[in-house]
């Protein structure tokens, strides 16, 4: 087995085909699926399931794929000069809406300033997505809000953050001594999308109280969502980080909801086989021991 067959492997996992793998890695096509037998025999597994002459990944091959990631990217980045990250280089850095939002700017300022010949290269989208591009070595490391799925990632908690119900300054809801969470789901709800970490955080909070979560309106624009609920369309749940100038100026209310957990963690997620440059090291480090810029 060599870093040849595992490069074949990964490119016939991007292009689903063998004819467009060998097309895109200029082999030809025998070559290609020799390459992934003597994978196969190698290891004692199958790597793919051949179905209607269409291939499907096996568990065995999640798991080598996984792995074939990260050895091809570390060889490329050694081949890059990577190793002299001290000198120059970019850092892939991805954050969840919430932390892209009221965090990572601060984060971003501070280590381009302790380190003016490092770039930092931001993504922010849900954190579901960006696990994903975690595990597919598309980023370096990413900030999120929820529970990762995968036990191919290190999870290290970093802040602490809560959720808020709120309502429009005139919802009779607001003035309310406490609200149940059965109250709550016959409102009108404006949500974030599935696969965010605070609709994952809300979802599992009311499904402790045998409750499902039907939206009136699911959007990925937090300041759609705000604007929506101003206007009274209906209620939401969003981090406190994100509400409060309105809260203050009166814009919103807080809604007391009765025995709803919404308390979480942020988190840092990176690939356990990532190799952590110094720059890398630096990041995480600036993001434990920073104080909330918002608090």
């Amino acid at each position: 087995m060599t870093l040849r067959h595992l490069k074949i492997f990964v490119a016939v996992c991007d292009h689903k085909t063998i004819t467009k793998a060998s097309e895109a890695l200029y082999i030809a096509q025998p070559s290609v699926s020799l390459a992934i037998s003597e994978l196969e025999e190698y290891y004692g597994v199958r790597l793919f399931d051949r179905i209607s002459r269409k291939l499907y990944l096996t568990k065995a091959g999640e798991q080598v794929l996984g792995y074939a990631r990260h050895i091809t990217a570390l060889f490329d980045e050694m081949e890059k000069g990577v190793k002299n990250a001290e000198a120059s280089g970019i850092i892939r850095v991805g954050a969840s809406v919430t932390i892209g939002t009221c965090l990572l700017p601060f984060y971003a300022q501070k280590f381009e300033n302790t380190f003016p010949h490092l770039s930092l290269s931001a993504t922010v989208e849900n954190s579901d997505i960006l696990e994903k591009m975690v595990l597919g070595n598309e980023l370096d490391l990413a900030l999120i809000e929820g529970i990762p799925h995968s036990d191919q990632l290190i999870v290290s908690p970093f802040l602490d953050d809560e959720l808020l119900v709120i309502c429009a300054k005139d919802n009779p809801l607001g003035h309310k001594k406490e609200v149940s969470a059965e109250e709550l789901i016959r409102e009108p709800l404006i949500l974030r999308e599935m696969g965010s970490g605070t609709r994952q955080l809300f979802d599992n909070a009311m499904m402790l109280h045998n409750l499902s979560v039907k939206p009136h309106w699911e959007c990925i624009s937090t300041q759609a969502i705000l604007n929506a609920v101003m206007m009274n369309i209906g209620i939401s749940v969003l981090p406190s980080r994100l509400v409060g100038s309105e809260l203050k100026a009166g814009d919103l209310q807080k809604i007391p909801v009765k025995d709803l957990q919404l308390k979480r963690k942020f988190s840092i997620i990176y690939h356990k086989n990532k190799y952590l440059s110094a720059a890398l090291q630096a990041f995480i480090e600036l993001c434990r021991e920073q104080t909330d810029p918002l608090a």
